[in-house]
């Protein structure tokens, strides 16, 4: 009965993994329940799941997607999360404030371990990396910047001519001379 159990396990982890672009493995070492569930609240507002899964299964799911998995990588306690790129991303975003929020006095040892990235397996290094990503909306807003410079910088060269003129004589009525008279234009014969 549990091999029947854990195929099912390892056949729906594999199903799961086949559609995620991305996973984060993160190590739960000396977590409170409190604080996983607030971890796992803080992936939930992001529209993420953080599953315990068992170390075995989770290999042999990984596997089954074709991805060789060291067993260091899946060792102790550790969950796990995938979904989108945005969403591995918006994990990783996630986890990273949770460490820093975590009391080293504690002896929690909330990391990154590693997990895969758009069909690669990546290290625990640039999984930590991924938090530095910018988001879609972020990126969204740089595209806005770059897009609107070359036009905003055309407004400020046109604009300069006639501004420097008004200052220029403006600058001339502020001291009390006057302004140079037109002369008038003369008259078509």
């Amino acid at each position: 009965m549990p091999n029947l159990i854990n195929d099912i396990i390892v056949r729906q982890l594999s199903d799961e993994f086949a559609r995620a672009e991305g996973m984060v493995i993160v190590s739960l070492k000396g977590l409170s329940v409190a604080e996983t569930e607030t971890l796992r609240d803080a992936l939930a507002e992001r529209g993420v799941r953080l599953r315990v899964v068992r170390n075995r299964l989770a290999k042999l799911a990984l596997e089954n997607r074709g991805l060789e998995v060291s067993d260091e990588l899946l060792s102790g306690s550790i969950a796990c999360a995938w979904g989108s790129s945005e969403d591995t991303i918006n994990v990783a975003k996630a986890v990273q404030k949770a460490v820093k929020a975590a009391d080293p006095k504690k002896g929690v040892k909330l990391a990154f371990r590693g997990g895969f990235f758009e069909g690669s397996m990546i290290d625990a290094k640039a999984a930590a990396a991924l938090a530095e990503l910018p988001g879609k909306n972020e990126l969204r807003a740089m595209m806005l910047g770059v897009l609107s410079a070359p036009a905003r910088s055309l407004v400020t060269l046109l604009e300069a001519p006639g501004s420097s003129v008004v200052r220029a004589l403006q600058a001339k009525v502020d001291k009390g001379e006057p302004a140079p008279a037109q002369e008038p234009e003369p008259a078509a014969t």
